[in-house]
Formats: structure tokens, C-alpha cells, sequence
């Protein structure tokens, strides 16, 4: 009994038949010739990835921040993504900084034995200083690897989104409405009109 789903889907295998393109159909392909036996014509379909490589703006972005999205020419990204890098080694920078001084005073004042450090604080200010701003630092170091990450996927995602294009057709409208029902009477609200 288990295997009589595996004899027909075998038996009706054999009858399965492509249908022929549609003339003047540019989204039609046809990849497997034994599907494609009757057919009499082939549409070609002509790509856009030749323009833009994904894996050549990934490998581009991976290289030199926002590089992938010159290469993209989505020119009003570079900014963002030099800013957001700046910013975010800075922090990291500010916070490495805190924490190598308030070390040294901590240790400085464990091996001198005096009560304050030249800052003005205690032993346990200076722990609890030291241990928040190496947090601190070890936090800004993930924002940054996670942000270089995401300006790749960027210029990844968008290489592959140069491959679509949009319906001239297209078009999405914003109106007033108004509804008059039986149960809960006449109602008004917005309607998100999209025609294709």
C-alpha cells in the first residue's frame, strides 16, 4: 500500500506535457529539452545580471566599505556607510581608551596601596569603571562587525534587485471611502487601491 503513491506519480510522469510559449511572451523559459519536444518556438528571455554581479559587490563591499554601493551607483548610501562606520569606531575607540586608563589607575593603586587613584576615585570605583566601559567597548566592537555586515548585505541585495523591473503599469492610490453595511452601518475609512 506505501508504495502505490510512488507507482503512479511514475506511470502519470510520462504524461506530463509543457505548454507552448505564448508569442511575444518575454518571461517565458524553457530549460529542459525533454519538456520542450513539441514546442515550436523558444522565447528568449533577456537577464540584467550581467550589469550588476552580486558577488562582485559583495567582494567589493567585503574589500572597502561602501564600495559595493558605488558599484551599485547607489551613491547616497556611501555616506551613510562611512558616517555609521566612523561613528561606531570612534565609540569603540572612546570606550578602549576609558577602559586602558582605568585599569592602569587600578592597578596603580593596588600596587602603590593608596586609597585613591590620581582621577579621584576608590578601588571599587575604579573595578566597577573598568568593568562598564570595557562592556562598553566590547558592545560598540559587536554593533560595528554587525553593521560592516549588513552595508555587505546591502550591496548584495541590491546587485540583485537591479534584475527586476517594474510595470510601467503599475500604480497605487490613496482614497476616501465609504461603506454602508447592514450590520454596522455606514463606515468610512481609507482604501489602498494597487493596480497592475
Amino acid at each position: 500500500m506505501k508504495y502505490v503513491g510512488w507507482v503512479m506519480l511514475i506511470l502519470l510522469s510520462g504524461k506530463l506535457v509543457a505548454q507552448n510559449p505564448v508569442k511575444g511572451d518575454t518571461t517565458t523559459v524553457l530549460l529542459d529539452s525533454a519538456l520542450t519536444q513539441g514546442a515550436e518556438e523558444t522565447v528568449e528571455f533577456q537577464s540584467m545580471t550581467g550589469q550588476n554581479d552580486p558577488r562582485k559587490a559583495l567582494l567589493y563591499s567585503a574589500i572597502f566599505p561602501g564600495s559595493g554601493q558605488i558599484y551599485n551607483k547607489k551613491y547616497w548610501k556611501v555616506p551613510i556607510v562611512w558616517g555609521g562606520l566612523g561613528v561606531l569606531v570612534y565609540a569603540v575607540d572612546f570606550y578602549n581608551q576609558g577602559y586602558n586608563q582605568f585599569r592602569s589607575e587600578l592597578f596603580g593603586v593596588l600596587e602603590s596601596g593608596d586609597t585613591f587613584s590620581p582621577s579621584g576615585y576608590n578601588e571599587s570605583q575604579l573595578r566597577t569603571l573598568t568593568d562598564a566601559y570595557r562592556r562598553q567597548r566590547d558592545f560598540f566592537v559587536v554593533l560595528t562587525g554587525m553593521f560592516y555586515l549588513l552595508q555587505m548585505v546591502d550591496a548584495h541585495v541590491d546587485a540583485h534587485l537591479k534584475e527586476f523591473e517594474i510595470n510601467p503599469r503599475l500604480k497605487i492610490s490613496l482614497r476616501p471611502q465609504i461603506e454602508n453595511s447592514p450590520l454596522t452601518g455606514a463606515t468610512s475609512g481609507l482604501a489602498l487601491t494597487l493596480r497592475f
